[in-house]
């Protein structure tokens, strides 16, 4: 069968497996092993491996450990970073049922060049993102220049995409980047995205929604769009074909996929 996607980028893509002119960061990743599933690239030899394959440059990760340990977990990520300078940096693993923790962990942290930013998992850790415990680290973060990467969830009482509006009006110098696009309250996300210069959709579990990449665009603009996956819970390929398949042009692709990162990541500190 002949392909009949016009795009020039879905065809260096299909013929090559990547575009010289069109590289991919992935700002949504994490590390290590996680209990109860195997993963076959755990390793960051394997998950170079996979990005190779790819195409992706670069991708920004937090450790699975830090979870539960966010001490030991993110000092490992250090050390991924450290040793793999080129294609990982890392975010820093807030949890806020420790709030004594998070004292001691913030000082010093934006002179750290391992850590571009903070990881929020409001979900997992069971705290609502506009709680008290999350105050030192959103007003480090917009202090110093340090996006955050929050996991959104439509509907969420900890982190539901209107939690995050009412973040990004208190921290207006904040960059926010909402993981998984506040997963299934894709109009409502977009249009405050839009309306937020600070905020950003991340489209980690987005691209399995028929129509969903078309919406954000339409309404928010591809310039505030990231690309992310979840490696190694998703393959990086198959995120990657949804945007060269999605209905949108060759540019707002250039922008998901690299140029709205590099925007970002200029920007740190």
């Amino acid at each position: 069968m002949t392909p009949t996607n016009p795009s020039v980028l879905a065809r260096e893509f299909r013929e090559t497996g990547r575009s010289r002119s069109c590289p991919v960061i992935d700002m949504h990743g994490h590390f290590g092993p996680y209990e109860g599933i195997w993963f076959p690239n755990v390793t960051a030899e394997a998950m170079i491996g996979t990005m190779d394959r790819a195409g992706v440059r670069m991708i920004v990760c937090s450790s699975h450990e830090s979870l539960i340990d966010s001490a030991a977990g993110n000092e490992r990520m250090a050390r991924v970073v450290r040793s793999h300078p080129d294609r990982f940096r890392a975010y820093w693993c807030i949890n806020p049922n420790d709030p004594e923790l998070i004292a001691r962990q913030l000082p010093g942290l934006d002179a750290r060049p391992e850590f571009l930013g903070l990881k929020f998992l409001s979900d997992y850790h069971q705290y609502p993102v506009t709680g008290d415990a999350y105050r030192p680290a959103l007003e480090y973060a917009e202090a110093h220049r340090m996006p955050i990467l929050m996991h959104t969830w439509g509907g969420s009482p900890n982190d539901g995409p209107r939690l995050v509006a009412e973040v990004a009006d208190r921290h207006p110098d904040l960059v926010i980047l909402m993981g998984h696009a506040g997963y299934g309250e894709w109009d409502y996300s977009s249009d405050m995205v839009r309306d937020h210069a600070n905020v950003y959709l991340e489209l980690t579990a987005a691209y399995a929604v028929n129509g969903a990449i078309e919406r954000m665009v339409e309404r928010a603009g591809a310039r505030k769009i990231l690309f992310g996956t979840d490696l190694p819970w998703f393959d990086p390929h198959y995120g990657i074909g949804c945007i060269l398949y999605a209905r949108i042009s060759d540019e707002d692709r250039q922008d998901i996929l690299h140029r709205n990162a590099e925007r970002i990541l200029a920007g740190v500190r």
